[in-house]
């Protein structure tokens, strides 16, 4: 049972996941149009009208507006709402499995990052260099409290759990064998993909980047194999990858290391 501090606790992440999760729809709708983040302000796309603060509370606004533009009544996206309530569940997911401490945040990057970059790859087929890039920085600055515990004493909450050589190894790895896909598929497997499994094995490591691959490969095949049963698929086309690599990661990052483990019993 949870005491109310607890529930405190759980609720103030829930909401700053909220908010997160509103700045993630700004990304996903601007980024792949060439649009600055900041400016203008969040509109209606409808009307152009600005929105106020009243319009813009996570979840909340959407809720009371019955999922229409307050000035023209144009009908919102129920991605929004979704794409919050996810994000809030995310942080909540992530705090109960790390608490507070920097793997929460370390690993709450990468997912928070993925699945920005797998609503946009399902929508425009692209995987954005910038929010690769913004993963790869910010997981390396992650990485500066370890490499300091080598001269200093620091606290073990401040260290996350896997070895800077291994988030390398995880990088080259994946990105690699993506590599490889890519030249043999000639093309099939899109560029983006190479690029953002760099990202992901950096955060897992060599062991969860072989997890990761798997389960994509797996998610992937199960859900092409029966969008082609119902009619809507054929051979020839192309499945956007990311949102399978991204789920395969949310999964290794909670349970990669039982998985890994009942895999090698398994081939024992």
């Amino acid at each position: 049972m949870f005491n109310l501090d607890q529930l405190f606790v759980y609720f103030f992440i829930f909401l700053i996941g909220l908010c997160f999760g509103s700045f993630l729809n700004v990304i996903i709708y601007r980024l792949p149009r060439r649009l600055s983040l900041v400016q203008p302000p969040s509109h209606c796309p409808s009307c152009d009208q600005r929105l106020g603060f009243a319009d813009l509370i996570p979840l909340f606004s959407y809720l009371v507006l019955q999922g229409r533009c307050l000035y023209c009544g144009a009908k919102i996206s129920l991605r929004y709402p979704l794409v919050e309530l996810a994000t809030g569940l995310l942080f909540l997911l992530v705090f109960s499995y790390f608490s507070l401490s920097l793997n929460f945040i370390f690993y709450l990057i990468l997912l928070y990052l993925l699945l920005g970059i797998a609503l946009i790859d399902l929508e425009h087929r692209i995987v954005p260099n910038r929010v690769v890039a913004t993963g790869l920085i910010a997981g390396l600055l992650c990485y500066l409290p370890q490499l300091a515990a080598l001269w200093l004493s620091v606290p073990t909450w401040m260290i996350v759990r896997q070895g800077l050589v291994d988030a390398l190894a995880g990088m080259l790895l994946g990105a690699g064998i993506m590599l490889v896909i890519f030249i043999v598929s000639r093309g099939g497997m899109g560029a983006g993909d190479i690029k953002l499994m760099a990202m992901i094995g950096f955060y897992v490591g060599l062991r969860g980047t072989a997890v990761v691959l798997l389960l994509a490969f797996i998610f992937g095949s199960i859900v092409g194999l029966t969008f082609m049963a119902l009619g809507k698929l054929t051979r020839k086309d192309a499945l956007p990858f990311a949102p399978f690599l991204a789920l395969a990661a949310l999964v290794e990052v909670l349970w990669g290391l039982q998985i890994w483990n009942w895999y090698v019993r398994l081939l024992g």
